[in-house]
């Protein structure tokens, strides 16, 4: 008489939560990295514009209006507050820093006011 006898082995089943874990992850790293390219962008474009229009009144206010670099600080418009102004005299140029970001320099030519330097990709 034969005997048949089933051997089960006790071998654990994989849990998939572990790869299920790894492809949300992966998925959320991923959405992340797009969500800050395209916010990178629109921040460097803004930086950009905003330092060209600080550059651009503030060169306009020193040269042709005839004021310190401190008093046309003050006309700086809300949301500006990062903006740094600096002022040289020599070129009579000003430039206008968002730091880290964007930097834009406006110089004063005769018969032509205040020029913004152009843009640089």
């Amino acid at each position: 008489m034969a005997t048949t006898e089933t051997y089960s082995r006790d071998v654990p089943a994989r849990s998939l939560w572990p790869r299920i874990l790894l492809v949300l992850v992966l998925v959320l790293l991923t959405i992340v990295a797009v969500a800050w390219f395209a916010n990178r962008t629109t921040i460097n474009g803004y930086a950009q514009t905003g330092a060209s229009y600080a550059a651009r009144v503030a060169c306009s206010c020193r040269y042709i209006g005839g004021r310190s670099i401190g008093d046309c600080a003050k006309d700086k418009v809300g949301g500006m507050e990062l903006v740094r102004l600096s002022d040289d005299p020599k070129s009579k140029s000003v430039t206008a820093t968002f730091p880290l970001v964007a930097s834009q320099t406006a110089t004063y030519r005769e018969g032509y006011g205040c020029v913004l330097e152009q843009w640089e990709d």
